[in-house]
């Protein structure tokens, strides 16, 4: 069983592409890579259940077990330690990155408070697209009663594009809600 959005990738947008930038080989055509779900926790250093707590949402919402991120080093003002556990990530690839796009796109980014659409300015050059969420209720799995507070996440989604152009175009045709 494949998802939604990968049928929607190879029937539609691989076509569409090859026409828009006259591509010569199928595999010129820019594909989505991996999608990295990353989300700092402040308080993991006065409080260990904040971490664990973020831990266990990021597993539900990705629908993968996430992996511990550590401090690389000191610093005072922040009462941060070199090795400190300050966050939690998760890659998702193959059909868990299609699946969780798809319910991104489709499911969650509609459920944000006066949606207009996501940024078309935050690409990084090389045609990865970094997109953060103020608080994790958007996604329909967690349930809001069990949140102790309020987390943001960042969303980077890799693709091959070689450039900015073409990987907005090809996130447009996937179906990525960007700003008019």
């Amino acid at each position: 069983m494949t998802s939604r959005l990968k049928e929607k990738y190879t029937n539609e947008v691989i076509e569409s592409l090859m026409e828009k930038f006259q591509y010569e080989n199928i595999m010129e055509v820019p594909k989505l890579e991996k999608v990295v779900i990353n989300m700092g926790v402040g308080q993991a250093k006065d409080n260990p259940k904040a971490l664990e707590a973020a831990v266990n949402e990021l597993e539900i919402i990705a629908g993968q077990k996430p992996i511990l991120t550590y401090a690389k080093k000191s610093i005072a003002n922040f009462k941060l330690r070199e090795g400190m556990k300050i966050g939690t990530k998760v890659t998702l690839r193959g059909e868990r990155m299609y699946d969780f796009l798809d319910r991104l796109i489709n499911i969650s980014l509609p459920r944000v408070r006066d949606f207009r659409g996501i940024s078309s300015t935050a690409f990084d050059g090389r045609g990865n697209y970094a997109l953060g969420i103020k608080e994790q209720l958007i996604f329909p799995e967690i349930e809001y009663d069990k949140v102790d507070s309020i987390r943001g996440l960042d969303i980077v989604i890799v693709t091959t594009a070689k450039s900015d152009e073409e990987a907005r175009v090809f996130l447009e045709k996937m179906g990525m809600p960007f700003k008019k």
